[in-house]
């Protein structure tokens, strides 16, 4: 199975997560933004759509978890170094993130994490594969 993959992400304010964001170097695909969502570029085949809430909700007939009180799941970027995770978690904190916990390092691993404005939680992971491999 090949394709793209969109993660879709339920906001309270649109603008503020475009900002946010914004600050940590993430770019968006305007041809797919209006006042109620904005699709977020994550990788080559890899996006985030940003949905206002009532939008979101029109998808599921469910009611929202607040992502503050309550864990609906973890997105996790892999990224090249160590240093850009730091770099990317370093960002997170300074545009108003939340500290999730500390930074880990297991078996060529390493991770941090952070959550956004709505409390999603964003893991940014570095896998060195030759250390794993052992």
């Amino acid at each position: 199975m090949s394709g793209k993959t969109f993660i879709n992400l339920p906001v309270k304010d649109l603008n503020k997560s475009i900002e946010f964001f914004s600050a940590l170097g993430f770019e968006f695909d305007r041809r797919f933004t209006d006042e109620n969502a904005t699709c977020m570029v994550l990788g080559a085949d890899s996006y985030a759509m940003l949905l206002v809430e009532p939008f979101f909700q029109q998808f599921t007939g469910k009611k929202l978890v607040d992502a503050a009180d309550s864990t609906e799941a973890i997105v996790t970027i892999l990224l090249d170094s160590r240093q850009q995770v730091d770099e990317l978690v370093d960002k997170a904190l300074a545009a108003g993130a939340g500290k999730v916990n500390d930074p880990y390092v297991e078996e060529g691993m390493y991770g941090r994490s952070f959550s956004d404005l709505d409390g999603h939680q964003w893991e940014a992971v570095h896998m060195d594969m030759a250390a794993m491999e052992g």
